[in-house]
């Protein structure tokens, strides 16, 4: 071991000197062993505390390792979980996991990994995650899982959570927490329930990956403190994490949304059984690390006056274990800087730093506060924290490798280039809230860092709130089809302030259903992918952009005439909507976030947002009031609507379609229907479907579904087989006496060959025809030529050749051929060599959508050159398959093996 020599110079290393005693010790040492004869510190906590000493985990060339907190799977072997009955060196150490995992035969530890400690509301249970080490004659995929484990102190029972090794091993579980009712919320890999909807949609239950595709994603679960009865609350295509119990009972959590366009961990809020789920802070507040660096939320805590202990960790991987700790303000703000409705006059920021002075996220800089790694607040009413912390230490990069110099954060060093900083050397200090300051409590030896502490003391426990039940709090008829129900108020609502007079919108002698710019709601749900041992997919499966993986619809609801919309969801699956027009076109850019329902569960979204709004949204008492009143007057119809619908005061149109009719179905068609109009007024708006049925090609959906949607309809459009077919429908056109006029087949003029087979330029440089692209292999000719840049192509000597034109700068001067020294090269005749580029054509289609497509679509709208070539349900399902993102397949067990 090197030798350490440690220059005193600041205020915590002359502190360190003066209680040497309190540095870290064996597995039930004496507390004269730690104390060096000292009293107990008359402040220290008289309560147990819990924590995780770990060896300094490092490289082959001696780097500290980096880790990420997106994989929270990451296996760092050299943990131990010890336990002492007072927060103070004195109190004698013990091993709770050392027996569990002893060491071999030669006396070497094993080497397992512990974390994620939590206690219970009463201070006497304990809970963490454990892996067990690795076993060399195993695979990668057959190693130990993380398992949760209990430990008892009255009893001293220490177990596994799980007993069954079968059911154990099932997936990784981490983050365990107890709820108020005793029973264990935790993370994991199960996916317990979106398995068996995997099985329902016909496919093998799989742990589907993260949007990273890099390990399972992690989703949070309900069990009894015996292992049995596991539930999935929480529906998410990448991870939730480090779930917590707030003082409510509600739960709250770190969610990683990372759907094309958003890659971040905000907090979320939700039920013990799922429901009222939706985001509780930080969607916009991600610029608040210090001096404005991308951070996280992480690993939330209550603290004694109700605001969140949250850790701010970088967005990306670090090698130390630093975060800067924060105190949020959840029940008065949305954002830091946005108070929620009730909260308006409040003009502070919801984030406090809670350790002043020079902190830093950034590993190239040392900070003059330290690194925090874990912090855990007391509940005796001293408002102090305990810390995992280590000081801000310099290291002397020309001394003997063989003797480490060690310096403090003080000039001249941190001037000095030879010093850097040195490794981490994370010890167990009190903090002091209210004087900012600390004291130290145990300190590790060298190569051993404290990664996280606990006190085990008696808090108020939060109330249960009880799971809802069928045939009470929801809809038995509902549960049993296994949907919920989705109530938007107004579509055109946006950031709280509707873009249209509803009250002009909603009736029908102002306005007709032509004349509204939003008509139908998307529901789209993400696909699950499984990883490669399960199926290889390569690149080319996703199509022109990976980003958007895999996706399916799950159907379609008109929007009515006030912006309302109320309409079955399909249950426990991660879902996003989108609101179209007229064609069935995405209006607006994708949604970022997936949402969910439990069956029986009805969600209520008062409006829209945009991407860069600050406006709350999806938090139900961060909301604005919503734009759209509903009636006016209960018991009468809307103004110029069918008086059988008779609204009651506040209703919007959708309650009022669904109070009397029943709530609507998905349905997998386009399909309106004028129901509103009053006939006594004016006509009613006719019929305006988009079917399927009227497709000549194959439809992407089961035909059950059709005339029978239930939660288990999905919509999946392949390329190959759903969309390329279209250029090959016979559009032959012939007059009443059966003689050819016309033909519009799509191939007949894209393509690279005529009626007689002789080559042809095909028309607009696409070519639509048959066969694998030269470009990719795994991909048809017509997807490369729709989706990718190509070169413009021309007819010489009956051959097809990239069209070569002259070379210009940037003055649109020619371009010749020279030689190295700069002078032209002459041809056999004298001349100068031109040199020659091909002409570049730009893709027809956008997998941004279809309403970014317009090269295309134009020529199907009156008064283009292609209207009436494809038929209406033809351009319907090239929209939704472009607004999904235009994927080659959207079914990973397709895909050729």
């Amino acid at each position: 071991m090197q030798a350490i020599r440690i220059a005193v110079y600041s205020f915590f290393f002359v502190l360190l000197a003066a209680v040497a005693g309190c540095g870290g010790g064996s597995k039930d040492s004496s507390s004269a062993a730690f104390s060096g004869g000292q009293d107990p510190d008359p402040v220290v906590v008289d309560f147990p505390i819990a924590y995780v000493k770990r060896v300094l985990q490092v490289d082959d060339d001696g780097e500290l390792l980096a880790t990420d907190v997106r994989r929270p799977l990451a296996f760092l072997p050299g943990a131990e979980l010890l336990i002492r009955q007072r927060a103070s060196a004195t109190a004698a150490e013990v091993s709770l996991t050392a027996d569990v995992f002893p060491p071999d035969e030669d006396g070497n530890p094993a080497l397992y990994d512990v974390k994620d400690l939590s206690t219970s509301a009463d201070g006497l249970r304990l809970v963490f995650a454990l892996r067990a080490p690795e076993d060399p004659d195993l695979d990668d995929d057959e190693q130990p899982t993380w398992n949760i484990w209990f430990y008892d102190r009255e009893t001293d029972e220490l177990r596994r959570v799980i007993v069954s090794d079968l059911v154990a091993e099932d997936g990784d579980d981490i983050a365990p927490r107890f709820l108020p009712d005793g029973r264990i919320l935790f993370s994991s890999t199960r996916q317990r329930i979106s398995k068996a909807v995997l099985l329902d949609e016909g496919k093998p239950q799989f742990s589907a990956l993260d949007e990273d595709r890099d390990e399972p994603a992690l989703a949070l679960h309900v069990m009894n403190d015996d292992g049995t009865e596991i539930r999935q609350i929480t529906f998410n295509q990448s991870s939730d994490l480090d779930p917590m119990v707030l003082r409510s009972g509600r739960v709250a959590f770190a969610r990683w949304d990372n759907v094309p366009g958003r890659d971040r961990i905000s907090l979320y809020s939700a039920n013990p059984d799922g429901t009222e789920f939706g985001v509780l802070y930080g969607i916009h507040s991600h610029d608040t690390g210090p001096n404005g660096q991308e951070i996280e939320f992480v690993e939330p805590k209550e603290l004694p006056d109700g605001r969140l202990l949250v850790l701010l960790r970088p967005a990306g991987e670090q090698s130390t274990l630093g975060t800067v700790p924060v105190a949020i303000d959840v029940d008065n703000y949305s954002d830091h800087d946005r108070p929620i409705p009730d909260s308006m006059g409040l003009l502070s920021d919801a984030q406090e730093v809670l350790f002043p002075g020079d902190l830093t996220l950034e590993e190239d800089r040392p900070p003059l506060q330290g690194r925090y790694a874990s912090v855990f607040p007391l509940f005796d009413g001293t408002n102090r924290l305990l810390v995992a912390w280590s000081q801000c230490r310099l290291r002397d990069t020309t001394a003997d490798p063989a003797e480490e110099i060690i310096r403090p954060c003080i000039e001249p060093f941190l001037s000095d280039e030879n010093y850097v900083e040195a490794d981490p050397f994370y010890g167990i200090w009190m903090h002091d809230l209210a004087e900012q300051t600390q004291q130290p409590i145990l300190q590790p030896e060298s190569g051993e860092v404290f990664s996280e502490v606990i006190v085990l003391e008696d808090r108020t426990s939060p109330p249960v709130i009880l799971d809802k039940t069928a045939g009470i709090e929801l809809d038995a008829d509902l549960v049993s089809e296994s949907v919920g129900v989705l109530h938007v108020r107004n579509v055109y609502e946006l950031d709280g302030v509707s873009t249209v007079d509803i009250a002009t919108l909603a009736d029908p002698a102002l306005v007709s259903a032509a004349e509204r710019p939003i008509r139908y709601l998307r529901v789209v749900k993400p696909v699950s992918i499984p990883d490669e041992d399960l199926v290889d997919l390569p690149g080319t499966a996703f199509g022109r952009s990976q980003v958007n993986l895999m996706r399916e619809v799950l159907g379609y609801a008109p929007v009515e005439p006030d912006g309302s919309v109320k309409v079955k969801i399909p249950a426990n699956v991660a879902f996003s909507i989108e609101l179209l027009d007229a064609n069935g076109r995405r209006v607006f850019p994708r949604h970022l976030n997936w949402l969910q329902l439990r069956p029986g569960e009805e969600l209520e979204c008062r409006g829209c947002h945009t991407a860069e709004s600050e406006v709350a949204h999806g938090r139900p008492d961060a909301q604005l009031p919503s734009s759209n009143a509903g009636a006016l007057v209960d018991g009468s119809p809307f103004p110029n609507t069918e008086p059988a619908l008779f609204a009651n005061a506040g209703e919007t149109m959708a309650e009022v379609y669904a109070r009397i009719n029943g709530t609507p179905d998905l349905s997998v068609d386009l399909r309106y229907t004028d129901v509103w109009t009053d006939p006594n007024v004016r006509a009613k708006d006719p019929d305006d479907l988009r079917l399927y049925s009227d497709l000549s090609t194959p439809a992407p959906v089961d035909s059950g579904c059709v005339t029978n949607w239930s939660a288990l309809c999905r919509t999946v459009i392949h390329y190959e087989t759903h969309i390329h077919p279209l250029w090959a429908v016979d559009r032959q056109q012939f007059d009443a006496d059966g003689l050819l006029i016309g033909d519009n087949t799509c191939i007949a003029c894209h393509a690279p060959v005529d009626a007689m087979n002789m080559a042809m330029v095909p028309a607009a440089q696409l070519d639509l025809s048959d066969g694998p692209s030269p470009d990719e292999a795994d991909h048809f000719n017509s997807y490369r030529e729709l989706l990718f840049n190509d070169n413009e192509i021309e007819l010489i000597d009956g051959a097809l050749l990239d069209r070569l034109v002259q070379a210009l700068d940037g003055d649109g001067n020619p371009l010749f051929e020279t030689d190295p020294e700069g002078e032209l090269i002459l041809d056999a005749e004298g001349n100068p060599i031109p040199i020659l580029v091909t002409v570049g054509v730009q893709p027809s289609l956008n997998v941004g959508g279809a309403n970014n497509s317009p090269r295309i679509f134009s020529l199907f709208e009156p008064g283009g050159s292609h209207f009436g070539y494809l038929n209406a349900a033809e351009l319907k399902l090239v929209s939704e398959w472009l607004d999904l993102g235009g994927q080659y397949y959207n079914d990973p067990f397709v895909v050729p093996q």
